[in-house]
């Protein structure tokens, strides 16, 4: 991962343009609306996911000869300039025993999440895969020996989560890639059009051949370095061939835009009108495991992160970074727990949610706190988001109001509202008028971080 996403990427060619436009492909400016909506109705109903970036970067968790190096976990080779050789022998120290996939999954499951993404392959090139196209995988490289996405895979298929997989297709700091901020070994000296013919061709057409016809479920490229439309095409007649229907970011490179855009580590401001989205962002401060990073998000930020993003119609997909011995670490498992228990509650307000009808920034203020210097500073705060189903508007209360609480107008007739935590679904008292509507509400908040009401409409009212 990184936080800023190469976005220029050249002018898609002819033979690229050609293949897109052959068939109803992924991103295929051919495919009807309806094959489109089919096609990504799982995802857009599912919201929430789990990112997992996981590999050898685990081992040296942040730490070079006993020092620690900035930046994120899994750029520690390119960040520490760690030469090929030395970095590849993190790989025999990669034992991750402790490994359970039914255990990971049930995580996510309990969690409220409904599909996970996990890396493949990383920039170190390091394969968490059995492959063919080199040895540099866990498989042949590590004391472990064994692919755990065949067990990641089986885990999810019968827990009936969605299983999809990150692959870095252009930087590869060990197979002869691109690089970020140059090379820094001579064995990194490669031809940038070899490495896709013999490496990222071949293990893309592993990892979419190996885990069955249900798997991956999503292909999630990342940072298109170098990238141009001929590399790109030769990707895509792998996927065109093996996965068509699979679902794809924006990330590949070449000018291909596929179904998704992917905000990195922040949630825009409108969303995406006309695009589907999903915001992806960590738990603490890294992607891959690093061992002194303890920057944790509250659980607060996280539901209401959930919250926002479902409200401007986008996916959330919230990274864990497991260690070097297979467990992800006990601060992500705790806040997953929490967000887990809140969505067993009001998970009917996320899943197969339309956004709010009110405008993105509807419920938003700003507020006064003091920076780092003492000095008055201003941020965006919420009070209240809005998520919407056929007849139903789902009003998110981050701020608990005394009395009454008045929405925007409404556009429809509001026949009965309740909390959605109250089983009993007891009315409350509802006035409408043509500038907006006032919700009478109980002194207590049901939950303190973030409590739904449930406006029934007139049955002829849809979003």
């Amino acid at each position: 991962m990184r936080t800023n996403l190469l976005r220029n990427s050249l002018v898609v060619g002819l033979g690229l343009a050609a293949l897109i436009a052959s068939a109803a492909d992924p991103g295929n400016d051919t495919e009807t609306k309806e094959q489109r909506d089919a096609r990504m109705k799982w995802w857009r109903e599912a919201k929430f996911g789990m990112f997992i970036h996981w590999g050898v970067y685990s081992v040296p968790a942040g730490f070079y000869k006993e020092q620690p190096v900035r930046g994120i976990g899994e750029w520690i080779m390119n960040r520490g300039k760690i030469p090929c050789v030395e970095y590849q022998a993190f790989a025999k120290e990669f034992n991750p025993v402790k490994f359970n996939a039914t255990e990971w999954v049930k995580i996510a499951k309990d969690a409220g999440m409904n599909y996970i993404v996990i890396t493949s392959k990383h920039h170190d090139g390091f394969a968490m895969f059995d492959s063919k196209a080199s040895d540099w995988n866990i498989v042949k490289a590590t004391p472990y020996a064994k692919d755990p996405l065949k067990e990641l895979a089986a885990a999810c298929r019968q827990t009936g989560i969605k299983l999809g997989f990150y692959y870095s297709q252009a930087q590869d700091w060990n197979n002869g890639g691109a690089a970020s901020g140059g090379k820094w070994d001579p064995a990194q000296e490669h031809d940038m059009d070899d490495y896709i013919d013999k490496i990222a061709v071949p293990q893309v057409r592993e990892i979419l051949s190996n885990y069955g016809a249900d798997t991956p479920a999503v292909l999630w490229w990342d940072t298109p370095r170098d990238m141009n439309a001929g590399r790109a095409e030769r990707l895509l007649k792998v996927v065109k061939e093996l996965k068509p229907g699979i679902i794809m970011n924006n990330r590949l490179g070449g000018g291909f835009k596929g179904d998704t855009e992917t905000p990195e580590q922040n949630i825009p401001a409108n969303g995406f009108a006309g695009r589907d989205w999903e915001t992806c962002m960590t738990m603490n401060g890294t992607w891959g495991f690093k061992r002194d990073d303890n920057n944790w998000k509250s659980t607060e930020t996280l539901i209401r992160n959930l919250v926002d993003i479902a409200s401007k119609g986008g996916n959330y997909l919230l990274n864990v970074g497991p260690t070097s011995e297979g467990l992800i670490p006990a601060p992500s498992v705790e806040r997953l727990q929490a967000v887990g228990k809140w969505m067993k509650v009001n998970g009917e307000a996320i899943y197969g949610s339309s956004p709010t009808p009110f405008g993105a920034e509807a419920g938003s203020f700003s507020e006064t706190e003091k920076d780092k210097k003492g000095k008055a500073a201003f941020r965006p705060s919420w009070v209240w988001r809005c998520t919407t189903k056929p007849g139903k508007l789902y009003v998110h209360l981050f701020k608990w109001p005394t009395g009454e609480f008045q929405l925007p107008a409404v556009n429809g007739k509001v026949t009965q509202a309740w909390l959605l935590a109250d089983p009993e679904h007891k009315p409350l008292k509802v006035k409408q008028t043509g500038s907006g509507v006032s919700l009478s509400l109980p002194e207590a908040a049901p939950d303190p971080i973030a409590s739904v009401v449930v406006l029934d409409l007139a049955k002829t009212e849809r979003f």
